[in-house]
């Protein structure tokens, strides 16, 4: 049990990393927010741009959503930091997290919001239709209040998901919660800094 406690739980190695887990926690809080703010705008936009029955813009929205649902987020993190560098497009560690984890969750976000759009009954739409509402009038006033009801939930646990996978920007040098942790049971050759972050994660879920 002592060996446990010393491995896991060394107080003298949590002391010491705790602040740099905590500036952890505050980067990736900061990413988070940016993440799921960007990424549930962006696929609420591309849902209502899907309204205009558009062909050509809607396959392209299709597209887009399909292959970023596909392509596991590591990989998109790592084509926008590493590959795009070599044709002259550069961004920070922090921009790229940003950038290719608010399209996972734009392209999660729009199927989720044009489900919720698509599941109001039509009548809802003759109804606003006939009471002399335009398009964009029938579509803010009637149909999009009741699709948001509906898409609260999925849409939660998509922010979860995506705010669980900033985890994934310490393969940028960015300096989140698992970042600091490594870099504590690098240099202390000890993984009570690792149980520090999980406790950090545990507490921003919580």
């Amino acid at each position: 049990m002592q060996g446990l406690i010393d491995t896991f739980f060394n107080l003298a190695v949590m002391r010491q990393y705790l602040p740099k887990v905590i500036e952890g926690m505050g980067v990736t809080v900061l990413l988070a927010l940016a993440v799921v703010a960007t990424g549930l705008l962006l696929g609420a936009v591309l849902a209502l741009l899907r309204t205009l029955r558009f062909k050509p813009l809607n396959a392209l929205i299709i597209v887009f959503a399909d292959v970023f649902r596909a392509v596991p987020a590591l990989v998109i993190l790592i084509i926008i930091y590493f590959a795009l560098p070599t044709v002259g497009v550069r961004f920070s560690g922090f921009a790229s997290a940003w950038l290719g984890l608010s399209l996972v969750l734009a392209a999660f976000a729009e199927e989720i919001v044009w489900a919720g759009i698509l599941s109001v009954p039509r009548g809802q739409w003759e109804a606003a239709r006939a009471t002399g509402l335009n398009f964009r009038q029938a579509m803010r006033l009637v149909v999009l209040p009741q699709a948001a009801r509906l898409t609260i939930a999925p849409l939660t646990n998509r922010a979860i998901v995506i705010t669980k996978n900033t985890a994934l920007a310490s393969v940028l040098a960015v300096g989140e919660i698992l970042y600091q942790a490594q870099a504590g049971y690098s240099f202390s050759y000890n993984p009570s800094p690792l149980t520090l972050g999980a406790i950090a994660y545990l507490i921003l879920f919580i």
